[in-house]
């Protein structure tokens, strides 16, 4: 028998797909499911980019590019930035197979065994997994619901020894929907700079916030940030593009011909044909995103009124990204459709069983007497399946 690595041993399957399975085993049986578990948007991926890509197969953009990226795609990514004031060129962009294998890169360029990587919690449930990937150990700052879930510069203070070398931001975040604001941040930054930390800044749902939101570029906000910053994001989210697979990240030079250099090792160059069509989303009509963003909108104060509705949960109104992020304790010890619910697993497990809606458990993102909905899905299937949810804890 071939033994598994002490790396492998430790990486957890991703539980998003697992939840996602488990949605499909009913449905083969016939039954309908309100799937809220999966995180991407439910929109096609905009004409004008597929046409894009088409057109690159057809002038034959089918072969080997530079590791990094094409440079007309690393130039165009800059120029983004610096329109928002990062001053950066191209060999300051690494264009990866997806955010998440940016994040990859960037933390295998940074850290390794003995140093420790600090991370809030609620986190991305991918975080700790990636870090444990490295060699290096993470470190968790726990937040609330009553927070916010949002860190403060006292909890970042006291999380930081001798080991730490990064911190890990997601603003606007997954899976509660926080955004910090620019004052909060700055405050943060002070701690980063004063303690020498690297930060790697996953800022993938930049363009999807609400009301009078605004998301902030963390490498942007102090003199020195820059220097210390990788700010990781992609066109998965607000292109309808999650299977195109498109990331990259933006940083020093120095560190980008790291990751390059990984990158050249372990994947070669992202797909040739997604690189035309991510060039064509950043240059073209940008209507599509801001409709999109528009129908998530409403779709977020749909799922605010009807959860807040619900007795015996509490929820911290998302302000980013497509996801409610709520506090269902009040229901632990209770007995749910014949079963006793005692954590966030049972709780979504018995919503699946009983009133076919798929949850993900706060568990998964480090947080367990919390759930994960993904409001990524029609009104109708949202409606319906708070009917269902509402009709399960009326019992």
């Amino acid at each position: 028998m071939i033994p598994v690595s002490k790396m492998a041993n430790q990486v957890q399957p991703s539980a998003t797909l697992a939840a996602g399975a488990n949605a499909r085993k009913l449905r083969n049986e016939g039954i309908q499911v309100f799937d809220f578990a999966v995180g991407e948007p439910d929109f096609r991926t905009p004409e004008h980019i597929c046409r894009a890509a088409y057109q690159a197969m057809r002038d034959g953009h089918t072969h080997y590019t530079p590791a990094p990226g094409i440079p007309e795609l690393r130039a165009a990514i800059a120029k983004a930035y610096c329109k928002i004031g990062l001053e950066v060129t191209a060999e300051h962009v690494v264009v990866s197979n997806g955010a998440k294998h940016s994040l990859h890169n960037a933390l295998t360029a940074a850290v390794g065994p003995g140093d420790e990587v600090i991370i809030q919690s609620p986190y991305w449930l991918s975080y700790s997994d990636l870090v444990l990937m490295t060699g290096a150990k993470y470190v968790l700052v726990p937040t609330t619901v009553d927070s916010g879930f949002k860190m403060t510069p006292a909890q970042l203070r006291r999380a930081i020894t001798k080991q730490s070398r990064l911190l890990m931001l997601n603003s606007p975040a997954n899976p509660t929907g926080a955004v910090y604001s620019r004052k909060e941040l700055e405050a943060l930054a002070d701690v980063v700079l004063e303690h020498d930390l690297t930060v790697i800044s996953d800022e993938i749902y930049d363009k999807l916030v609400y009301g009078d939101t605004k998301a902030s570029c963390f490498a942007t906000l102090k003199p020195g940030l820059a220097e210390r910053t990788l700010t990781v994001n992609g066109v998965s989210k607000a292109y309808a593009m999650t299977g195109w697979r498109m990331g990259w990240s933006v940083g020093p030079a120095h560190i980008n011909k790291a990751m390059g250099n990984i990158q050249s090792q372990q994947t070669g160059n992202p797909s040739s044909i997604s690189q035309y069509a991510a060039l064509a989303a950043l240059e073209g009509d940008q209507h599509c995103v801001e409709a999109m963003r528009r129908e998530f909108e409403g779709r977020r104060e749909l799922v605010c009124q009807r959860l807040t509705a619900i007795p015996g949960i509490r929820l911290a109104p998302p302000h980013g990204a497509f996801y409610a992020f709520f506090d269902i304790s009040a229901h632990f010890g209770k007995t749910l459709g014949g079963r006793r619910v005692s954590d966030s697993e049972a709780f979504c497990q018995v919503a699946l069983d009983v009133a076919h809606v798929n949850l993900m458990p706060g568990t998964a993102f480090g947080a367990d007497g919390y759930v994960r909905m993904s409001f990524a899905a029609s009104r109708e299937q949202i409606t319906g399946g708070l009917d269902q949810l509402a009709g399960l804890l009326r019992e």
